[in-house]
């Protein structure tokens, strides 16, 4: 049992005892503050991810040729 003397499992409650949906509110109040934390949380689909892995890949081989032509 938690200290407010609700079941561990029980939902989440407003001051007024009303039940909150969390997910619910926290897609609403999207802030550039949490954003960036939301999005390393979030899962995406497997494709984009493999689309972010070539882009870096494209950076890093194009990084590493300036370096080895010395500019």
């Amino acid at each position: 049992m938690s200290t407010d003397n609700r079941p561990e499992n029980a939902p989440p409650t407003d001051t007024s005892g009303k039940p909150v949906n969390v997910v619910k509110r926290d897609l609403e109040d999207r802030d550039d503050d949490t954003r960036g934390v939301d999005e390393v949380i979030t899962p995406s689909s497997t494709r984009a991810k493999e689309q972010d892995a070539e882009t870096l890949q494209k950076k890093t081989a194009e990084i590493e040729r300036k370096v080895a032509d010395g500019n």
